[in-house]
């Protein structure tokens, strides 16, 4: 397991709001002790992915998101690794300020999946904080960041990470879903977006449709029957009493994590994030 000043090292295909790179040296002591099956219906930025894949090496996984745009992106990089490189090459050698929004305002559905994953991840790159946000109609909005020397193309951690999604089932769903493949002890863990501390502090626009408190009941009732169904649960979310009272019949811990998304950087100071386990 690589670590670098303590930090475990992953491969990154995207920045993602809320992923969990920073936090996986908390999380190893959460891990279950085995995970065979594993699912992960909320797969953001794939660091517990690609750590769980690295450390346990299950035999069957699926991955999922609502969002498209994103799980098409992993499974190029699984399947079309090269011709991926080859598009961001492109990207890299052409990028500037009009480029970018030449870029950001194509139409993915006229693309095919190699150039759509290739502009998913030049935008990712070099966009605003990283930041992931669609408008109402679905469409990403995000102003271009002011980078010297923005991460377009690392080839090395694709093929790092095509070789460890060989094999892996990627499926656009929602997380409902998982009840059609969950079973007996496999391992699943759940990183929604996560519910607002206060109530201009929302972001839940990692695709048009919203994630509030309708939403995260419809989860902890997924999480209830996977618990049914043995089950092993781990989810992540705010350290909030709403959060607190929907898993209260659960084991909770809390972690600390530093906020990598805020336009004030004065705000980016840890704070605790809540950890929902239905095992010891």
């Amino acid at each position: 397991m690589r670590r670098i000043n303590g930090t475990i090292q992953i491969p990154s295909i995207v920045k993602w709001a809320g992923g969990k790179s920073q936090l996986l040296g908390q999380f190893d002591k959460l891990f279950t002790e085995k995970a065979d099956f594993y699912i992960e219906p909320f797969l953001g930025s794939g660091a517990v992915f690609f750590h769980i894949k690295r450390r346990f090496n299950p035999k069957k996984v699926i991955l999922s998101d609502t969002n498209e745009e994103l799980i098409n992106a992993y499974t190029v990089v699984r399947d079309k690794v090269d011709a991926l490189i080859k598009a961001l090459k492109k990207h890299k050698e052409q990028h500037s300020k009009e480029y970018y929004y030449k870029i950001r305002a194509q139409d993915p559905a006229a693309l095919t999946d190699v150039e759509k994953a290739a502009r998913f991840i030049y935008l990712n790159k070099t966009c605003f904080n990283g930041l992931y946000r669609v408008n109402s109609k679905g469409k990403f909005n995000v102003p271009m960041g002011n980078y010297k020397n923005p991460g377009i193309l690392k080839e090395d951690i694709l093929r790092e990470a095509n070789k460890l999604l060989q094999g892996v089932e990627l499926k656009v769903m929602s997380f409902e879903n998982v009840l059609d493949f969950a079973k007996m002890g496999a391992f699943i863990y759940l990183d929604p977006p996560y519910y607002p501390l206060t109530k201009t502090s929302s972001f839940t626009a990692y695709t048009k449709e919203v994630f509030l408190e309708e939403e995260q009941k419809k989860l902890a009732e997924l999480f209830k029957k996977l618990d049914k169904m043995n089950c092993k649960l781990m989810l992540s979310n705010s350290d909030h009493s709403f959060i607190r009272d929907l898993y209260k019949e659960f084991k909770q811990e809390s972690v600390y994590a530093k906020r990598l998304i805020n336009c004030d950087a004065t705000k980016r100071g840890p704070i605790t994030e809540l950890v929902v386990r239905n095992y010891v």
